[in-house]
């Protein structure tokens, strides 16, 4: 079992105690382990403030955006790879794995072309400058300078690419150096893209470190230059808000945190908006499980539908298959829709618990026959129909074994990848 590293003050760190497991989402398998027992995070800080920092400044706007291409061009290489950790690390398919993996190279790239337009000064002019007096010696102009301090990005489990990536754009075009923690459960991604970037070269020394488990007492060390960003729950944000030294340092504390989007359904639409509206929320809730931080929280319909959409919204939802704990997920000509962290799993049975109780004609049983639940291994299946809904293809399918009909529900770029055909086995 692989034992995943921190890079801190220059060097790796392999720890040899207080692990925590990761997991093959969808067989449960043990893939790795993650610590950070034994780093000394006031090095960390150090390294970030003295090496890393004067490194980054030195820079103009042109170079640090040739940093970020680097760093693009590294992962973009590697993509295969890393879509293929991201499959066994998180159980997502081939392409809610892309949607990370790619979006941490698009973003990279974005910020990159944007920081070339910013030119080849090392600061940046706010505004317009102004004449104070009738003279011209008086005069005032406003100037964004790097901070002299670290960023600290706290990162959540769902885009361990993306997410990486996203912060450390932003702050490292602006010449702070990084310190970047990946959600345990997901770390395998993240660890594997820093460690691409490293081996590469494209960054000056102290630009960018990685924490594989816990922050100690990292986050009781920022001070009023340094800048911690969060992303995660917002009962966990509120937390980290209210330590001491931040409140008294006055130090930048940013957070994404519990997104409240809405579908919402307008009285009398016409059959066109109404079938939009139901493809949308279905897509919603499958797409990557629903993890997507843009993703649907809320369904909001006039009060004299909400049966039948809620019946409508429930028969889509049960054609769905979800590939999960010791189901297909590696079979190689089937796709579906993510696995959940199994970590996750006990807190999230809790809420399904306490939802079931408020409202008992909530669909939450398995939509796939009882011999399905506990199958281990690769289900053969013929394909009896491929439905075609906008971006998403519907298979349906006959178990060989069983006879029994399920259905699952992929993208239609892996539809077209596969080959998918009535017939096929």
């Amino acid at each position: 079992m692989k034992t995943l590293r921190s890079y801190v003050a220059g060097r790796w760190h392999e720890a040899d105690s207080d692990f925590r497991t990761l997991v093959n989402p969808s067989t449960e398998e043990e893939i790795a382990r993650a610590s950070s027992h034994g780093v000394d995070f006031a090095a960390v800080l150090d390294h970030a403030h003295r090496v890393g920092g004067p490194a980054l400044r030195e820079m103009t706007f042109a170079e640090r955006a040739g940093l970020l291409k680097g760093m693009s061009k590294v992962l973009r290489e590697n993509r295969d790879e890393l879509l293929a950790l991201s499959r066994e690390n998180t159980g997502t398919t081939k392409a809610d794995g892309a949607f990370d993996v790619d979006g941490a190279t698009g973003t990279l790239a974005w910020y990159a072309g944007w920081g070339r337009k910013l030119g080849d000064g090392p600061l940046l002019a706010e505004g317009d400058g102004h004449q104070l007096a009738r003279g011209p010696g008086f005069w005032s102009q406003h100037v964004l300078v790097p901070r002299r301090g670290a960023a600290v990005h706290v990162n959540a489990f769902n885009f361990p690419a993306w997410g990486m990536a996203e912060k450390a754009a932003c702050s490292i075009l602006a010449g702070m150096p990084v310190i970047t923690k990946p959600a345990t459960a997901t770390a395998l991604v993240t660890e594997r893209c820093v460690e691409l970037i490293l081996e590469a070269d494209v960054l000056p020394e102290g630009a960018l470190q990685m924490i594989c488990g816990g922050t100690g007492d990292l986050l009781d060390r920022l001070g009023p230059l340094d800048v911690l960003a969060f992303t995660g729950s917002a009962e966990t944000a509120a937390g980290l808000r209210d330590r001491d030294n931040l409140r008294r340092d006055n130090t930048r504390v940013n957070v994404e945190a519990d997104s409240l989007n809405a579908a919402v359904l307008a009285p009398e639409v016409t059959d066109a908006a109404r079938e939009l509206f139901y493809t949308d929320v279905v897509r919603e809730m499958t797409q990557k499980t629903g993890q997507k931080c843009t993703a649907v929280r809320r369904i909001l319909v006039p009060a004299g539908e909400m049966d039948s959409v809620q019946e409508e919204l429930s028969s889509r939802l049960a054609e769905v298959v979800t590939l999960g704990k010791r189901m297909m997920q590696t079979h190689p000509r089937l796709a579906a829709v993510p696995a959940l962290i199994s970590m996750a799993l006990f807190r999230m049975g809790r809420r399904v618990d306490a939802i079931k109780g408020l409202n008992s004609a909530l669909a939450l049983e398995p939509a796939w026959p009882e011999p399905y639940v506990n199958l281990s291994g690769v289900l053969r299946a013929t394909v009896e129909r491929v439905v075609v809904l906008g971006f998403e293809v519907r298979v349906e399918l006959t178990s060989a074994a069983t006879r029994a009909s399920f259905t699952a529900q992929v993208t239609r770029g892996d539809a077209q990848a596969l080959a998918l055909a009535e017939g096929d086995t």
